[in-house]
C-alpha cells in the first residue's frame, strides 16, 4: 500500500512540474488519483480517463497539422506517427513487468498517458496558428 501511495504521488509531482504555464494533464487527474487514495484499479482508471482526454487533444494536433502541410509533409508527418505509436505501445508494454506487481500496471498506463500528452504538446508546437 505505501509503494502504491507513493506512486500517486510522484505521478501528481511530475504532472505539476511539467510546466509553470500550461499544465500537462488536466485538473481532473489530481482530483481523481486523490479518490483513488492508492487503489491501484481506481488510479488506473484515472490514469486511462485522462488518456482519453490527451488522446483527443493529441488527435485535434494533429489534423491541425497536417491542414498546415504540403502533400509531401503530410506523408512525412502520417509515417512518423505511425512510427511514434509504435515507439510508445512498445515502450511503455515494457514498463509493465509482470513480476512488478500491481504498481508496473500503474506505470506502464502512466506511461501511455504521458507519452500520449507529451506528442500532444509537441505536434501542437508544430503549428503556425
Amino acid at each position: 500500500m505505501l509503494k502504491q501511495s507513493l506512486a500517486a504521488a510522484l505521478l501528481l509531482l511530475s504532472t505539476q512540474a511539467q510546466s509553470a504555464e500550461v499544465p500537462l494533464y488536466s485538473q481532473a487527474l489530481g482530483q481523481c488519483l486523490d479518490k483513488a487514495a492508492g487503489v491501484t484499479s481506481a488510479m488506473i482508471e484515472c490514469l486511462a480517463t485522462e488518456t482519453k482526454i490527451q488522446d483527443k487533444y493529441l488527435n485535434e494536433a494533429y489534423k491541425r497539422l497536417m491542414g498546415q502541410l504540403s502533400k509531401e509533409r503530410k506523408t512525412e508527418l502520417r509515417n512518423a506517427q505511425r512510427l511514434w505509436n509504435k515507439y510508445r505501445d512498445a515502450n511503455c508494454k515494457f514498463y509493465y513487468d509482470p513480476d512488478g506487481g500491481t504498481l508496473a500496471r500503474v506505470d506502464a498506463n502512466d506511461c501511455v498517458l504521458r507519452e500520449t500528452a507529451e506528442r500532444a504538446r509537441e505536434l501542437d508546437s508544430l503549428t503556425q496558428e
